[in-house]
């Protein structure tokens, strides 16, 4: 028979009495782990501090942290800071099941947050309000992507994009709003109803008094006290603070009852013996846990065992110790997880703070740097955007320094692109000015686009492309525009020049036989043991070859390849290093085609074709330079950083052959 049990016979007072022994109820009430919260409210959701007693002399701590989690798409200020399974009964801390909302539009998803806002209770809609959260701002950081690139691609500036109004976004933060206020609500409620359980609470302990201080019959004591112990199990949960006093003094009172009627140790011993069962197969439950992945749901797991061993009550004295042994390992192992758990992730989380600190110092670095041209502004802009990229692939920095580390790096970025505001703002007049300056400069090249007078108007022509040249840049939506303008009016005259100057043919068989003995005596020329020597006469055969006119236009791609063809041949037998070769094949080249029609055209391709390498090879070495210092703190970064250094030391060269290249060109413009 189980004295806790409510359906036990009730015994007369005979009866009674003559059960009574001597021994006194033992109570192990006091035993246990007590795993308690350091306040009355649980803590932040993604944040855990709480105190593991395993003796009055033996406390850990484990501070509060931010574990990663998916929820990183939804703003900041949104995001759950109260773990909104605060108030919920305990059957609701199960495994939360996903909710898939993927398939719903947005203002699906909004109309969905309403109704069930609507029709349930706000302690039951926690999952279905995440994942309408992460969902939405899926969906809603597509469109923002989709509208940035839309901006781009019509020719906006990447960080003068501007959100647009978004209604369903507004109808969904008030909806938030909302649901924040019912749960205020209901946490008051919930907090109200836990002060008014502990009153009650004690008022069964006096009552409990009253019985052992009493005057009725041994059989109606009893009854009240089976009556007062079905009370207060029906009785749901105080505050978390006054838990361990309020068992404490109620199981001391029912000690005091037990001693005071002398329950009949065959009750006893079968009362004890059902506690033991419990205990036991709660003891197995918690070995259970050790298995379980999810070392957070372990814990809250292991939270609600406690609770039900101490509901449970005494256990025979010889299985006591090793009942209380067995459960206080399996717990023990628990918590020692549970800590190492977020000591790794406080681990992680200042490593994240280390890193976000580094962002932020390149970043202010990138402010109070002096930026005079829009090349710079270009660079600069793009070395910001970086950083906010790779600042986004970084986890939670720690809690107390999550929202500092956050707003030091938003505060610099948005102070650099203010800046950029204010010096594009100053250079826009500046550039109307030189796009009116341009159009002036288009309308005089059409005016020559059709003159015959060749000499006159190519010296015309090459002043006009050098006032071109000299005239700052113009608004990026006219300059595709204007450009193709003033180049199509003076290729119109060039081609006109190409053309009529093909007909020409008094002399050009004359300088074809000329180019034509040169080129078998540099197909003749065996090189002499002085190099200096050798490079004196190819340098001759150069300068014969620019000396000779022009040749009839249908011979001369097949003699300038013959004889291109032939001082390349030299350059390869000569001991020269790559660049110097490289160099001298290019002036050669130049010099063949020199006196080419349209061959201020071809040259003027190839430079823009140099600057555009030479431009991405510059942006390359930034890029590379800036990587050296990311793998300083890296594995292998010895090995990594050499492998980078090697590739900027042979852009460095590449650029200087570019260079040349361009300055051989631009000295051929001059003469």
């Amino acid at each position: 028979m189980n004295i806790n049990d409510t359906n036990s016979p009730v015994l007369d007072e005979e009866q009674f009495s003559n059960k009574i022994t001597e021994e006194t109820h033992d109570s192990d009430s006091n035993e246990g782990t007590e795993v308690k919260k350091t306040s009355a409210k649980r803590p932040r959701k993604n944040a855990v501090k709480v105190e593991i007693e395993t003796s009055k002399a033996n406390k850990i701590k484990i501070e509060e942290f931010h574990p990663l989690n998916d929820e990183t798409l939804v703003p900041e200020e949104l995001r759950e800071l109260d773990d909104p399974d605060e108030f919920l009964p305990e059957d609701h801390h199960a495994i939360k099941n996903e909710l898939d909302l993927s398939s719903l539009s947005k203002d699906e998803l909004v109309s969905f947050f309403q109704k069930i806002l609507n029709e349930k209770p706000v302690e039951a809609i926690k999952n279905e309000v995440e994942s309408v959260k992460i969902n939405y701002y899926k969906k809603h950081k597509t469109e923002i992507e989709k509208q940035k690139k839309e901006f781009v691609d019509a020719g906006g500036k990447f960080e003068e994009f501007e959100l647009p109004e978004d209604t369903s976004e507004i109808n969904l933060k008030e909806l938030i709003r909302k649901y924040k206020e019912l749960k205020a609500e209901l946490s008051q409620k919930i907090e109200k109803e836990r002060e008014e359980n502990l009153k009650i609470k004690q008022r069964i302990i006096e009552e409990i008094k009253d019985l052992v201080n009493g005057n009725d019959s041994l059989n109606e004591t009893y009854n009240k006290f089976k009556d007062l112990q079905a009370k207060w199990k029906s009785v749901g949960p105080v505050p978390p603070q006054y838990v361990n006093d309020l068992y404490e003094n109620y199981n001391h009172n029912v000690e005091k009852f037990y001693d005071l009627i002398k329950i009949s140790k065959e009750l006893r011993d079968l009362d004890l013996k059902k506690n033991l069962e419990l205990k036991i197969k709660l003891s197995e439950k918690a070995e259970e846990l050790l298995m379980e992945p999810s070392i957070i749901k372990a814990f809250r797991l292991l939270q609600d065992y406690h609770n039900q061993w101490r509901e449970i009550g005494p256990v025979p004295h010889d299985k006591r110790t090793e009942t209380w042994e067995r459960f206080k390992l399996a717990t023990s192992k628990i918590n020692k997880a549970h800590q190492e758990y977020f000591e790794k992730e406080k681990e992680t989380q200042i490593k994240n703070l280390d890193v976000k600190t580094g962002l932020c110092e390149k970043a202010e670095e990138i402010l109070n740097s002096e930026i005079l041209n829009i090349k710079d502004w270009e660079e600069k802009s793009q070395a910001i955007i970086d950083l906010q990229t790779l600042w986004r692939t970084i986890g939670f920095a720690p809690k107390k320094d999550n929202n500092r580390i956050y707003e030091r790096f938003h505060s610099a970025c948005d102070e650099f692109f203010k800046k950029k505001r204010e010096f594009f703002g100053k250079i826009k007049e500046e550039q109307n000015n030189n796009l009116k300056l341009k159009l002036d400069l288009c309308m005089q090249a059409e005016a020559l686009k059709d003159s015959n007078d060749w000499r006159k108007t190519t010296d015309e022509l090459i002043q006009l492309q050098r006032k071109w040249k000299e005239t700052g840049p113009v608004p990026r939506k006219h300059s595709d525009q204007v450009w193709k303008r003033f180049r199509a009016a003076c290729d119109t005259f060039f081609n006109n020049k190409t053309a009529f100057y093909s007909t020409i043919d008094v002399t050009y068989e004359d300088n074809l036989k000329l180019k034509i003995n040169l080129v078998e005596e540099i197909e003749n020329f065996i090189l002499a043991e002085d190099m200096e020597q050798n490079f004196t006469t190819l340098k001759e055969f150069q300068r014969k070859w620019s000396e000779i006119g022009f040749v009839p236009l249908q011979k001369k791609e097949e003699i300038s390849n013959r004889y291109r063809k032939a001082v390349d041949q030299l350059f390869d037998k000569l001991k020269l290093d790559d660049s110097k070769r490289r160099l001298i094949k290019f002036k050669s080249k130049v010099d063949s085609i020199s006196s080419a029609p349209k061959s201020e055209n071809i040259l003027r391709r190839d430079r823009e074709k140099f600057i555009t390498h030479l431009k991405k090879l510059e942006s390359d070495i930034q890029l590379w330079e800036n990587n050296i210092g990311f793998f300083a703190k890296s594995k292998n970064a010895e090995a990594m950083i050499k492998d980078v250094q090697s590739k900027i030391d042979e852009a460095k060269e590449e650029i200087k052959v570019l260079e040349e290249k361009i300055r051989l060109i631009d000295n051929m413009s001059k003469d």
